[in-house]
């Protein structure tokens, strides 16, 4: 790749940049106040359209028709991030929104849009975009920050090359390249363990840049991820040769580079190191060691470290505690893992749902109905709402062990706590009383209500449900459940009531790309 003719152009950056975040760079939209109080119903009426007008061949425009006099700057960000799944007919929403006279869209609905498509691999039609934006007299201005939302784009599709080559393009958008995104762009590509590719990069890069210790952190952290601590190790040793300042980061990058690494011991020795040079360790410095015994399995440590940070007064944070917790849970030890819950709450830490979750995986792998129950009441008095994983671990649970009374009340408790089923969790309950006897009316009672919903169902979910009726010669209920999937208001479903009846649309492959699928 020729960069000379590109970084020619460009003087070396001085420090007084501005400084990245240390820990990690998160690029974050401009928070608006929303000075008039959008209806919910409007917001909610209008993303469905959106969400139900995902194929070309949908008239999309014309279906939004009787709304454009009630399109606002605000009204567009919200619908744009409800349907920030959809990216084709969310940058068709957007198009006719700008298409209205008088309307300009904010900054902010720019960004969105912008990381929808990159979110959705509209990739084409993301360049087409900006490009027309670059010629247009659009409000909208093409910044740096656009450019991290693209390289983190390509980053999250297994695309680092197009990351790359988006970095390239920043002088063809006229964006002078510096090292912020040098950072950010091996920060994007270290994230999703494109390590080689960001190495690469750097070695291409560094001469036309002033390289800081923030840009070797990176690339450290980067090579700890995949394991070769060899290679953190060597860019550690060219950081002090090129008399970078060696800073509580740099030293944390290198300690987790080796503790992933097997080495241990090697880490205690420059954990050592630090101390001799007065650099003082801080709570992420210990837990790098607590995270590291608990992936070994040697729990007896893990806590000697989280004595030592008690003694220093370090408080370890929620990830650090759900570390020990989901171990002690893997090694049966869940009374130890509720101490700990306790712990944290004593100690002015808010556990999340990864913090329960991990008990509660336990208590559903074992069958205790009761505890699992009594959880998901301690969360809620706890102020930490029940998230689609508990309430699908609890269902499964109570559907496989026939407790269907139990399952019901669940299920009638997640509307009253404002939890809203998504596909998952439909399909938890549809499959699981599928494979129960007697249970097949039920299942069909929950495929309706989902498609009442307008929630298009995983095609394995159809097939399911059409193979028990068809075994059980229940033609007229197939086309009934049919007939109703084509009376729906979404085109995704009335498209997918093929499968129903059995003919499988070629079309249907789109809907599996774009759908905001979850795992179970």
């Amino acid at each position: 790749m020729a960069f000379q003719s590109l970084f020619s152009k460009h003087k070396l950056l001085s420090s007084y940049l501005f400084p990245l975040v240390q820990h990690k760079f998160i690029h974050s939209f401009p928070t608006q106040q929303i000075s008039v109080p959008l209806l919910p119903e409007l917001v909610n009426e209008i993303s469905r359209i959106v969400s139900d007008h995902r194929h070309p061949r949908h008239d999309l425009e014309l279906s939004l028709t009787p709304f454009s006099t009630q399109i606002s700057t605000d009204l567009v960000e919200q619908v744009l991030k409800r349907c920030n799944h959809l990216g084709f007919s969310a940058h068709r929403f957007f198009l006719w929104a700008k298409s209205i006279p008088g309307f300009q869209h904010s900054v902010q609905s720019f960004h969105i849009l912008v990381e929808i498509l990159g979110r959705s691999k509209q990739f084409a039609i993301l360049w087409d975009f900006l490009i027309e934006t670059r010629e247009s007299d659009s409000s909208c201005k093409i910044t740096n920050e656009i450019f991290w939302i693209i390289f983190t784009a390509y980053s999250r599709a297994d695309l680092p090359d197009g990351a790359i080559r988006s970095f390239v393009r920043m002088d063809e958008f006229g964006i002078k390249p510096s090292i912020i995104d040098v950072d950010l762009l091996l920060y994007t590509l270290c994230k999703k363990k494109h390590v080689r590719q960001a190495q690469q990069f750097f070695d291409q890069v560094k001469s036309h840049f002033l390289l800081t210790t923030k840009t070797y952190s990176i690339l450290i952290n980067g090579w700890g991820k995949i394991g070769d601590s060899g290679k953190a190790r060597e860019l550690f040793d060219a950081m002090l040769e090129q008399g970078c300042h060696v800073d509580l980061l740099a030293y944390n990058n290198l300690l987790e580079a080796l503790c992933k690494g097997g080495h241990v011991d090697e880490a205690m020795d420059f954990l050592n190191d630090m101390l001799s040079k007065k650099v003082e360790p801080d709570a992420f410095t210990y837990s790098i060691f607590i995270r590291s015994y608990c992936d070994a399995n040697n729990v007896h440590s893990a806590f000697g470290v989280l004595d030592k940070m008690r003694r220093c007064n370090l408080l370890p944070n929620v990830f650090t505690y759900n570390c020990i917790i989901k171990r002690l849970c893997k090694i049966k030890k869940v009374e130890e893992a509720y101490q700990l819950l306790d712990e944290m709450i004593s100690s002015g830490l808010k556990p999340d749902t990864w913090s329960y979750n991990a008990i509660q995986a336990y208590h559903c792998d074992h069958c205790e109905v009761n505890r699992a129950l009594k959880l998901i009441s301690r969360m809620e008095k706890d102020v930490c709402f029940p998230d689609r994983h508990t309430y699908n671990m609890v269902l499964k649970l109570l559907i496989r062990i026939g407790r269907f009374d139990k399952a019901t009340e669940v299920w009638e408790c997640m509307g009253d706590k404002k939890f809203y089923p998504s596909v998952s969790t439909y399909s938890v309950m549809i499959h699981g009383l599928c494979k129960k006897k007697g249970k097949l009316e039920e299942a069909c009672k929950y495929f309706a209500m989902m498609i009442d919903e307008g929630i298009p169902p995983y095609d394995t979910t159809i097939e399911m449900l059409r193979n028990r009726l068809l075994g059980l010669g229940l033609l007229d209920n197939i086309e009934i459940l049919a007939a109703k999937m084509r009376q729906s208001t979404s085109c995704s479903i009335q498209e997918l009531a093929n499968i129903m009846i059995g003919a499988r649309s070629a079309q249907n492959t789109w809907r599996r790309d774009e759908s905001d699928i979850e795992s179970d």
